[in-house]
């Protein structure tokens, strides 16, 4: 289990894709900056938006083993959808959704949400766009940013170490793959 706060920000942002406007869809915990799961899709508007985004949060009920307390997004409404068909329940306890985050600070602000878009954005600018929708570059930036990358806002932990995971040695990436690889030969 991944969550520590139970409480998700969810927002999209746009992408180039070898040429072509795409979105990508990203689920963070809000205490840890964990990143929980990402889709990338073709637009935002359209109906299948939604499916989009509800792919996002089964996602992130796996990797968590649960669903979140509160889920805050901005007033998309494939988020409400998504949230209406992945988490509201008759059942207790309710997942209470933000639907309205906004840029201004306060205690239903987006600007987590928008201070990773920045990172993201950053390290997509330097590459000049992704090749394709299923680039590993994502997989890799997704694991940079929750095993690698000391955050400030952390206090120079990275969201891995808040929730518990700890990658031993000078250099996580080799760490990381060795663990990997030796899963791997596990279920061979």
């Amino acid at each position: 289990m991944i969550s520590a706060s139970w409480t998700w920000r969810a927002d999209e942002m746009w992408l180039n894709i070898k040429g072509n406007p795409k979105y990508l869809y990203a689920l963070l915990d809000d205490e840890t900056r964990f990143w929980i799961a990402k889709e990338v899709a073709g637009d935002k508007m359209s109906h299948e938006a939604a499916d989009y985004a509800s792919e996002l949060f089964r996602q992130g009920k796996e990797v968590a083993d649960g669903k979140p307390h509160v889920l805050i997004t901005d007033g998309l409404k494939a988020y409400h959808i998504a949230y209406n068909r992945e988490f509201h329940s008759q059942r207790l306890p309710h997942t209470h959704h933000v639907r309205h985050a906004t840029w201004s600070k306060g205690k239903e602000d987006n600007l987590k949400m928008e201070a990773f878009n920045g990172t993201v954005r950053a390290r997509e600018k330097t590459m000049r766009c992704l090749k394709r929708e299923d680039s590993p570059i994502l997989d890799g930036y997704q694991i940079f940013h929750n095993y690698i990358r000391p955050h400030m806002a952390l206090g120079g932990e990275t969201p891995s170490d808040l929730v518990g995971i700890t990658v031993e040695g000078e250099n996580k990436w080799l760490t990381l793959i060795q663990n990997a690889t030796q899963e791997t030969k596990k279920h061979q």
